[in-house]
């Protein structure tokens, strides 16, 4: 990826720079290993991160793009992620906005049904966050009758993929035989 690429990313490549004194210091509180994979620990189960799928119901300012522009750094800043760039678009004639806050640590996406009340957000982080510090942030900004909140953590079936040799290659094949659903 060259230069200008990253620099539209909102990062840069200075050793010195902010936001790589950033991703390096994520890195190194991140990982359990010398390696910066950015996975997770929690009750003896290692992940890849955490993914909310969060709905807003009856909730208000759906339409309002300054205000979920706001929101959403709001919920970076929060969850202790780092912001690389912010992209939302708003539908015409019913005011809907979708977008997405793409992090280091991954993404916060949205899409909202302002005329019936309703938004669709999804939180996924890795590394040192705290993606569920985002909750009381959109309940704060959007006013919802109700909040509905699924965890899911991604990665978890790690332990059964397999590296394989270093003469034959460093990609990495799952070994998982099937999947449910």
């Amino acid at each position: 990826m060259s230069s200008d690429a990253l620099f539209q990313l909102g990062m840069d490549l200075d050793h010195g720079s902010s936001t790589a004194q950033t991703e390096e210091k994520l890195s190194l509180c991140a990982s359990h290993e010398e390696r910066k994979d950015f996975f997770c620990e929690r009750d003896g189960v290692r992940y890849a991160g955490t993914h909310l799928i969060i709905d807003l119901v009856r909730a208000e300012r759906l339409d309002d793009l300054e205000h979920i522009e706001q929101t959403l750094r709001r919920c970076v800043e929060v969850a202790g992620a780092t912001l690389l760039h912010i992209h939302l678009h708003h539908f015409t004639p019913n005011g809907g906005v979708s977008g997405v806050a793409v992090l280091a640590e991954s993404h916060i996406s949205i899409h909202s049904w302002p005329e019936y009340g309703y938004a669709a957000l999804d939180v996924f982080m890795c590394g040192a966050t705290n993606p569920r510090a985002s909750i009381e942030v959109l309940k704060e900004a959007f006013s919802p009758g109700k909040v509905i909140v699924k965890e899911h953590l991604r990665g978890k079936e790690i332990s059964r993929w397999t590296v394989r040799s270093k003469t034959a290659g460093s990609k990495r094949r799952s070994t998982v035989a099937s999947v449910s659903v």
